[in-house]
């Protein structure tokens, strides 16, 4: 199954879409414009149902097979924008300052409306596939708000699918793995307070910097000697704050950073041990130490019959060479993770060439990706639900 000659006849008019869908980014849950934009193309190709307002904004749209009755699989793409100021100067740049799509969540919207399209007019399939647009991934856990607003029990989901574009990954080349494919991302923040004072006199002060400056270098032994070296996880302190002028020992400070981990075990340790280092840092300093620890989303974890599933499907569009069943797990945080605790799917990485990085503000998705990541989704679901 190759590039699908619909989507490949049709792929600038899907990149229209995407230039559209470009040009007007909205954050988090608040989307009413890209909420309205997908529904009405949905409506018009003939969706046997859409239904909107699922987790607050989310679009969840179904095509039946016109092969027969059979189970019910999603395939999702995400909606929301991030607020980054464009430095494309493209012609359909965002024309919302301070707004931009950065991850290319407008491709993943064209790809799966294009998808869609061929679906609706298709329908060589057995059972029924929702098409998923989920709002707020972009650290508003929109998976989560959607799965609780009854998304996979209300329409009766039996798999899941996911796909993200990937910079640096060659045009017409996917990468997936079994397992984690991408890391928890959690968020911790310490809380130091000693006593202030002047810095002439520090003797009768509890110096809240210095212990700050302690728990810097403390918390890099959580990787370098507190995790099996085989495995990989981060603990980055990204934020140090204390101090107004440069003659008085200030009372308070505070040190914060991420944790990203690629196995529960791990997550749970990293805040284990944060507890522990900043409380005896703490101690040693004469300063108190609270800590804050938040657990973003979780781990993204690839069913290994589902991977293997989609890189066969992946491999029947590009060909089996321009398919990495082995890729390397990144260190970032998807929120597919949520759906995929519930029900077993895949989430697999689709080229975007030599592009600028993901949120970075001279990003832009490649439309010579669309024709690949539109034919995967027509694949995937016609080889999920075979006609019986």
């Amino acid at each position: 199954m190759p590039v699908k000659p619909s989507i490949a006849e049709n792929r600038h008019r899907i990149a229209g879409w995407r230039r559209e869908l470009h040009a007007m980014p909205e954050l988090l849950y608040d989307l009413p414009d890209t909420s309205a934009y997908l529904t009405a193309r949905l409506r018009a190709f003939g969706c046997d149902e859409v239904a909107t307002g699922i987790g607050r904004s989310g679009v969840v749209a179904l095509v039946e097979g016109g092969a027969g009755p059979g189970r019910t699989i999603a395939l999702r793409a995400d909606m929301d924008a991030l607020p980054i100021t464009e430095e494309t100067g493209l012609a359909y740049g965002s024309q919302r300052p301070g707004r931009m799509h950065a991850c290319g969540h407008d491709g993943h919207m064209a790809m799966l409306l294009g998808a869609a399209e061929a679906l609706c007019a298709t329908r060589r399939f057995a059972g029924r596939v929702a098409l998923v647009f989920q709002p707020a991934e972009e650290g508003g856990a929109g998976a989560r708000a959607m799965i609780d607003d009854g998304l996979l029990d209300r329409f009766a989901i039996e798999a899941v699918y996911g796909m993200h574009n990937l910079p640096g990954l060659p045009l017409g080349r996917f990468a997936i793995c079994a397992g984690a494919i991408m890391a928890a991302t959690d968020e911790f923040c310490v809380r130091l307070r000693g006593r202030g004072g002047h810095a002439a006199i520090p003797q009768q002060s509890a110096d809240s910097v210095l212990a700050g400056a302690a728990l810097v270098q403390a918390l890099q032994q959580i990787v370098s000697r507190n995790t099996d070296p085989l495995e990989a996880m981060v603990v980055s302190v990204t934020q140090f704050h204390a101090g107004f002028v440069h003659n008085v020992i200030p009372e308070t400070a505070t040190v914060s950073g991420t944790v990203r981990s690629l196995s529960e075990e791990n997550r749970l340790a990293a805040e284990r041990r944060i507890r522990e280092i900043a409380a005896g840092i703490g101690a040693a300093h004469g300063v108190s130490a609270e800590v804050e620890y938040v657990r973003n989303y979780p781990v993204t974890r690839n069913d290994a019959r589902e991977a293997e599933f989609c890189a066969d499907v992946a491999a029947g569009v590009v060909g089996a060479e321009m398919v990495d069943r082995a890729a390397r797990p990144l260190m970032g945080g998807e929120d597919f993770s949520f759906m995929l605790n519930e029900r077993p799917g895949a989430f697999i990485f689709v080229g975007n060439g030599d592009s600028a990085g993901l949120h970075h503000p001279r990003y832009d998705f490649d439309d010579e990706a669309i024709a690949f990541g539109s034919s995967y989704w027509i694949a995937l679901a016609e080889s999920a639900l075979p006609p019986s």
